[in-house]
């Protein structure tokens, strides 16, 4: 069983690892849990063409993928197999940076990830729903580990990071004073409204050590994915070994810290609370959330 994720120290990749960890207890067949240096999309592409069983992804890019919209060629037949986390998507600025929010970056050299990223797709959607784009700083393509040392060195003024805890963030916190730059008055309304497969996610205060009281910030929804060829009782199977080993995926990584609770809008929505953008349950999946008591 392949299991596509995304670049070195991402975390994809370290959820890869503690769900093959979970996948391989329950007896499922041998794990190998594949880098994937465009994330999102080449999980999506290599599903396409059979060479990954499973991929991780950003819940804003399934949609396109299924519907064979740009950046992708032709119609991917995902499907849903399971929420992996929900996860705070925030720039941060040296401590001492004339920048306080998200709006202010105007004019600034900013990391947003590899060109083909997810992480990228998300700054231009942020910088969208602000009626602003690219155009308006000066975008540099690194990955979070080159930015996180870009913006050290002082060759950066922002860098766009995702889901905590990762461990380029939480080195990098560690020996260096940072900021969280939070959103201008009515800023993340804005990105939640023009997006809805984003959600609110809360980052507590303390969690880094320049972040000082709690911020709001965008929320992007990873899930995992399969191809509508994938057998139904290999599917079954896996999301049973998730649903089952929650606790241990929650003590292996503390990125799907509530994961629990991410399926359990099953109960009262139905299907749809996880068919994110259109991209429907596998039938794998379907089976085991309703022999779960999950789903009616």
């Amino acid at each position: 069983m392949k299991i596509g994720t995304a670049e070195p120290n991402s975390t994809f990749l370290t959820q890869g690892l503690a769900l093959a960890t979970v996948f391989e207890k329950a007896g499922l067949r041998p794990i190998e849990v594949l880098e994937a240096r465009s994330a999102s999309i080449e999980n999506a592409e290599s599903l396409a063409k059979g060479d990954i069983d499973y991929g991780f992804m950003a819940a804003n890019w399934i949609g396109r993928a299924l519907r064979g919209e740009a950046p992708f060629t032709v119609p991917t037949q995902l499907r849903m197999v399971a929420p992996m986390n929900l996860g705070p998507m925030f720039f941060i600025t040296p401590a001492g940076s004339e920048v306080t929010t998200v709006e202010g970056l105007r004019g600034k050299r900013v990391s947003v990830g590899p060109a083909t990223s997810g992480t990228a797709q998300h700054a231009r959607c942020i910088f969208t729903a602000l009626g602003m784009s690219f155009d308006d700083i000066t975008p540099l393509y690194l990955d979070f580990a080159s930015g996180a040392e870009a913006l050290r060195s002082g060759e950066i003024d922002a860098q766009l990071q995702c889901p905590i805890p990762n461990r380029t963030m939480n080195a990098l916190d560690a020996s260096f004073d940072l900021r969280v730059l939070d959103f201008a008055e009515g800023g993340l309304e804005k990105v939640l409204a023009a997006y809805p497969v984003y959600g609110c996610a809360i980052m507590r205060k303390g969690q880094l050590r320049g972040l000082h009281a709690d911020s709001r910030q965008p929320g992007v929804r990873n899930v995992l994915v399969t191809h509508a060829r994938q057998p139904a009782a290999e599917v079954d199977a896996v999301v049973r070994a998730i649903v089952g080993g929650a606790q241990e995926l929650e003590r292996l990584n503390a990125l799907f810290t509530g994961i629990s609770e991410l399926w359990l809008p099953l109960r009262t929505k139905g299907e749809s609370a996880l068919s994110f953008e259109g991209v429907p349950l596998h039938e794998g999946a379907r089976r085991a959330y309703q022999g779960l008591g999950l789903l009616a």
